[in-house]
């Protein structure tokens, strides 16, 4: 039950991601905006969602994760909603930018909710599944949002989206069981010592740094390949030009699973990372170098790769000693700040390269940004946790040292 309320939660908060993508030409024509501005309202968003991953990591220590994950779903469906009424670009983006948040706040807290449902050695697959929920979602808020805002117009295509979040709010608390214990009284100075070893973490700031160009190279794909292809390859119809990133999209969920089997079934972790993140960059490549009948497996490989690289990125920190238990929320949310940060940035630069020197050299651009940083890997423990979770301590007590199954 928990499992399942967490996937379909996943997969609406996806589609809150993607659905305002299927409208934007009738948002700019009936706000009316222009594409910078609508570029504006979409980087609005992916602000609010960095902004407010550290805040939710914060807040899942004081209130725990459960109460975060129900209060960000009505946060992010509140923005959601009333982002259909926006009567010009610049107060849909500032809604965007509370949907974003509410985003930031749901993300972390949701995974570490996985990690106290489901014991070491099984949360894996279901962070896959989780992480191909947003995949299933994404593609339904591309397509579906197209589809519902030109039948409907561009309002109903937010307003499905954004009830579905406060539906998902609503009946939450009773699919998502209790299963912490977290004061209500807890105070500055337990929540800066629970906080500390997080931020001060080689391990994660080295995933997140290494992983930061993976992730601009698999936000880059799917967003500029169909403007690609009409330059590249024009005389594709344009549905053939969108149908490889949603190949893409959709390989994406088997992924997921795969990749958090193999990962609760090797002992370094990194060693997974390493493998599909230099295939990504090879990959991307040579995007600009093949025809049709290399890209169709191109994008194949790309959308595996995908799923293989965020399960295991996302159950890796559960294994670590300074992230798991607690503090995996506050972990991941900080492994995810630098990330959007960092990968919004490469993505803009990408674009600004494909206007001057052309598209050919911004790809290499972005195998580049995704193989270069893989190196740091090296730094991050990447060995099995210990053979079952660690209890969560209550916030008055000593935090005692575990012996690890593994060193590391």
């Amino acid at each position: 039950m928990a499992a399942a309320a967490l996937l379909l939660a996943r997969t609406v908060y996806a589609f809150n991601w993607y659905n305002i993508g299927g409208v934007l030409p009738a948002l700019g024509r009936d706000l009316p905006a222009t594409t910078f501005e609508l570029g504006v309202v979409l980087g609005a968003f992916l602000l609010g969602a960095a902004v407010f991953q550290l805040p939710a990591g914060v807040a899942s220590l004081r209130w725990g994760n459960r109460a975060v994950s129900i209060f960000a779903l009505f946060l992010m469906g509140s923005f959601a909603f009333a982002s259909a009424f926006s009567p010009n670009w610049y107060v849909l983006a500032g809604l965007r930018f509370g949907a974003g948040a509410g985003a930031a706040f749901f993300f972390a807290p949701a995974l570490g909710l996985v990690t106290s449902y489901f014991p070491v050695g099984t949360r894996g697959p279901i962070i896959g599944l989780y992480n191909a929920g947003f995949a299933v979602g994404s593609a339904v808020g591309l397509f579906g949002g197209a589809l519902v805002g030109a039948a409907f117009g561009w309002p109903a295509t937010l307003i499905v989206g954004g009830a579905g979040l406060l539906a998902m709010a609503v009946v939450a608390p009773f699919a998502l069981p209790r299963t912490e214990a977290v004061s209500e009284h807890r105070g500055l100075r337990p929540l800066w010592d629970a906080a500390t070893p997080v931020l001060r973490s080689r391990s994660i700031w080295a995933l997140s740094l290494s992983t930061s160009g993976l992730w601009a190279a698999f936000f880059i794909v799917p967003q500029y390949f169909v403007a690609f292809a009409s330059q590249a390859h024009s005389a594709w119809p344009i549905a053939l030009a969108a149908a490889l990133p949603t190949v893409m999209i959709i390989l994406e969920v088997p992924g997921g699973p795969v990749g958090g089997w193999l990962g609760e079934r090797t002992g370094e972790m990194k060693g997974l990372l390493l493998l599909w993140g230099a295939t990504t960059g090879v990959a991307v490549f040579f995007i600009p170098l093949v025809s049709i009948l290399g890209l169709v497996p191109l994008f194949v490989l790309l959308g595996f790769a995908d799923g293989v690289v965020f399960a295991v990125l996302y159950l890796l920190p559960s294994y670590l000693p300074e992230s798991r238990g607690e503090t995996l929320a506050l972990g991941l949310a900080f492994l995810n700040s630098i990330q959007i940060f960092l990968g919004s940035g490469l993505a803009i630069a990408f674009g600004y390269l494909a206007g001057t020197i052309g598209y050919t050299g911004a790809w290499w651009f972005a195998a580049a940004v995704a193989l270069g940083p893989l190196p740091l890997l090296a730094w991050v423990s990447g060995r099995r946790g210990p053979t079952r979770a660690p209890a969560v301590l209550p916030p008055s007590a000593p935090r005692a040292v575990r012996a690890p199954n593994r060193p590391g």
